[in-house]
């Protein structure tokens, strides 16, 4: 193969990997979190710009008003994980530029003085950040759930502010039976790219 991550490291963040929906009742740790953290967090953004925030509910009563706030089919599952972390935008991440981007602290006020650059800005990169905190799960030797199946304001209103944008619902754990459903197939690399 032309990669150089080795196959079982291959398998255990892609092939092998599932978004999974059942899980143990092994708890996942801080310890785990901030590994996973410290590892994605050196994932690329535009500007390094690291829009992406991390709620995790941990309390018996924020799982509950987070629950209540699920798609009726996400609810049973979100109220059983080990961990639920609710993934979103900060749409005032340019303030942090000046410190994350040190030799051009111009970029906050040159690109990002206005609300509909920054909110564009914040979706895609923190987009890019979910994906490697998925991934960074794996990594931990964690299943994912990711969800977008939530009432947004609603969790945006109860659990976040006016300048965090909810993304999705990450329930985590070690998984636990069989998964939901066999794998989709997936589109080869002839009918995705192009090459002009």
């Amino acid at each position: 193969m032309s990669l150089v991550l080795d196959t079982a490291a291959q398998d255990l963040l892609f092939r092998e990997a599932r978004t999974t929906s059942a899980f143990s009742d092994e708890p996942v740790t801080e310890a785990q979190v901030q590994a996973i953290y410290d590892l994605v967090k050196f994932g690329p953004t535009a500007f390094n710009s690291t829009p992406l925030r991390v709620t995790l509910v941990r309390s018996p009563e924020a799982r509950e008003r987070l629950v209540e706030l699920m798609d009726q089919g996400n609810q049973a599952k979100t109220a059983a994980a080990p961990l639920v972390a609710i993934l979103s935008a900060d749409n005032e991440f340019h303030e942090e530029l000046p410190t994350l981007l040190p030799h051009f602290p111009q970029a906050k006020d040159a690109f990002f003085s206005e609300r509909p650059a920054r909110e564009r800005a914040a979706l895609m990169n923190s987009a890019m950040q979910a994906a490697y905190f998925i991934v960074g799960v794996r990594a931990a030797g964690l299943a994912a759930g990711p969800m977008g199946g939530f009432d947004h304001a609603g969790v945006q209103k109860e659990f976040l502010d006016d300048d965090h944008t909810p993304l999705m619902v990450v329930n985590i754990g070690k998984a636990e039976g069989d998964v939901a459903h066999p794998r989709g197939p997936r589109l080869t690399a002839d009918e995705v790219i192009t090459t002009v």
